[in-house]
This record gives structure tokens, C-alpha cells and sequence, in this order.
């Protein structure tokens, strides 16, 4: 763990602490796994990888502590078009860039958008609460694998 992900994980404990959640050994050690993990790991994907350190834990257990998590926004989940959902560590607003091809999926920032919102209230009247935005391509690996395959 790096030292800004040491950081993220204490801050996200605080905000756990703040909102009065009791703070388990379970849902410790779900958070820092997404606050670590590179990738948007499926409920399941998160119980394979502790359960070796929880063996009596089950995906009921990491379902409950996702949806605690959920409720006080620390973590956001995503629903693309595949059946299952995939969880993010909500530690800045970002977007998503999808791999038709494999289903990776990299976060991306372009502050510009945020002006969207403000925009969107100003033309609608409606007070925006949050966006989203997916981007759907094609990614490096997939791409030289079509390639070798021609």
C-alpha cells in the first residue's frame, strides 16, 4: 500500500467513524481492498480475494459491507451492461473509459465536464444532484490482440 493509499484508506476509516458504522474487521479489510485495487472489482471478485484471509466470511457478508459502504457514499457502485455490478473507492469524481472487448474498465478525469452540471441547471431549471459518464472503446491489450489475430 502507498503512502496516498494508506492516506485514502485512514480517511475513508474516519468517514466510517464519522457516521457512527461500526468499523469490523470484514469491512476493514473491504475497503482497503478497493481503496488498493486498480481495477472495479465485482462483489465476488473481492470475496476471492479475502477469503483466504476470512475463510468463514461470505458473499453475503461482502454484499452487506458494500452496501454499507455504498449508503455513506464511500464507495459507488457501477452498472454497465454485463449483469454484474462492479464497485469503486469514490475517492474523487471521475469517469469511466469500458473495454467492449474485455470489460476492463480505467477511471479518467477531465474537470471541464464538471461545468456540465452548472450548465444543465442553468438551461433545465432542474437542480442536478450528480452525472455520469461511460466512454466505451477499445483497450490497449485487446487492440494488439486483434491485431496478432489478423
Amino acid at each position: 500500500m502507498t503512502v496516498s493509499e494508506n492516506q485514502e484508506l485512514q480517511k475513508a476509516i474516519d468517514t466510517l467513524k464519522d457516521s457512527g458504522v461500526r468499523i469490523t474487521p470484514q469491512r476493514h479489510a473491504v475497503l482497503e481492498y478497493l481503496v488498493d485495487s486498480e481495477i472495479h472489482p465485482t462483489a465476488d471478485d473481492i470475496y476471492k480475494a479475502l477469503e483466504g484471509k476470512f475463510p468463514n466470511m461470505s458473499v453475503a457478508t461482502v454484499y452487506n459491507n458494500l452496501r454499507v459502504l455504498r449508503q455513506i457514499v464511500l464507495v459507488r457502485e457501477l452498472t454497465y451492461g454485463d449483469s454484474s455490478s462492479r464497485f469503486d473507492y469514490k475517492s474523487s469524481e471521475h469517469y469511466h473509459i469500458i473495454c467492449e472487448e474485455c470489460g476492463k474498465i480505467e477511471d479518467f478525469h477531465y474537470p471541464v465536464l464538471d461545468e456540465v452540471e452548472s450548465l444543465a441547471e442553468q438551461v433545465t431549471g432542474f437542480k442536478v444532484s450528480h452525472h455520469r459518464m461511460e466512454i466505451y472503446g477499445m483497450c490497449q491489450a485487446c487492440q494488439e490482440a486483434a491485431v496478432q489475430k489478423q
